[in-house]
């Protein structure tokens, strides 16, 4: 992160330029909930991904800021009304929007983001907004698909591997991608130099969630890890790791799994569980899959004609957003 931090701390005085424009806008009960969730913090890993691509093309990283703003506010749009699908209490420690607030002001506040975030790439000229409202009103349908996918996994009996890492695609992935996609667009990358950059983040977003699968389950360190290790499990929610579980398991072991679901012991439920998915090694096999993708976003970055130092710097942020080693 630190060969970024100028290009972080370029975006931060851009979105604080933008939540002051809102200070003064009513009616506030519109406006004051956008500017909440976007003073809540995060690692603004999107905008700085759009900054990252325009400046590995050698172009000023001020061109890509209104890119950066508004894969932002794409985002925290999403997470506004995340929260209210999952009747979530807490966004990084504090108060969701519709807590804080409630429902109605929650969704209407998460709308004016989501015409926000397309209303900030007017700024630029014609051509180039075509080319950036194209790739991003694309992403935004996917990034709805992959949501109400994976809704719709809660109810269904059976779900493969392959739809599971479409689901995650679709809903995490793909943003990522976008956002590298926009600051290529921005420093005037070829169409090629744009699709690599694109399946870069795709991959790195798919790899980065199925290791935070094998976390949620496989965490030694819940404060370092964020969450609460074996949320996933108690949730009954349907992680590569359970998938392949199923998908591996023989009849008595299948039997196992689907008892747990119904298991009210959160701790018996964790543990049993973990047994089974150590027997089965499907720890292994969501590392494995990780490596693949990761492997595909290297193999594409590394197709990229740009300047090798900040090529190499991108590379070692990839693996420090994955916890890895170069």
């Amino acid at each position: 992160m630190k060969n970024y931090t100028h290009l972080l701390q370029l975006f931060l005085q851009h979105l604080e330029n933008y939540n002051s424009g809102l200070k003064t806008k009513l009616p506030k009960e519109l406006y004051e909930p956008e500017i909440y969730i976007l003073n809540l913090g995060g690692k603004r890993l999107r905008p700085l991904l759009a900054l990252i691509a325009v400046d590995l093309f050698d172009k000023a990283p001020e061109s890509a800021l209104d890119s950066a703003l508004s894969v932002e506010l794409f985002h925290n749009f999403s997470l506004i009304h995340d929260d209210i699908l999952d009747a979530a209490p807490l966004r990084r420690n504090q108060p969701t929007v519709h807590i804080k607030w409630n429902t109605n002001i929650g969704i209407l506040s998460g709308d004016v983001m989501l015409a926000k975030a397309f209303q900030v790439l007017q700024n630029y000229d014609a051509v180039e907004y075509a080319s950036l409202s194209k790739l991003f009103s694309k992403t935004a349908i996917e990034v709805c698909e992959g949501q109400q996918e994976d809704m719709n996994f809660e109810t269904r009996n059976s779900v493969s591997v392959e739809e599971y890492i479409e689901m995650i695609t679709k809903k995490t992935a793909v943003l990522l991608g976008c956002s590298l996609q926009m600051g290529a667009i921005n420093a005037g990358a070829s169409n090629k130099e744009q699709e690599l950059l694109y399946e870069f983040g795709k991959h790195i977003g798919i790899a980065f969630q199925l290791l935070d699968d094998m976390l949620d389950a496989f965490a030694t360190d819940a404060e370092k890890f964020g969450k609460q290790v074996g949320g996933d499990i108690i949730a009954n929610k349907k992680t590569f790791l359970l998938l392949k579980a199923l998908e591996l398991g023989n009849e008595i072991q299948q039997a196992e799994i689907k008892k747990l679901f119904t298991e009210n012991n959160t701790s018996k439920k964790v543990s049993e569980m973990l047994k089974l998915y150590t027997t089965l090694n499907v720890k292994q096999l969501c590392e494995e899959e990780a490596n693949k993708h990761t492997s595909i976003a290297i193999l594409a970055l590394e197709k990229l004609q740009v300047n090798e130092t900040k090529k190499a710097n991108l590379k070692k942020f990839a693996f420090e957003l994955l916890g890895r080693d170069t």
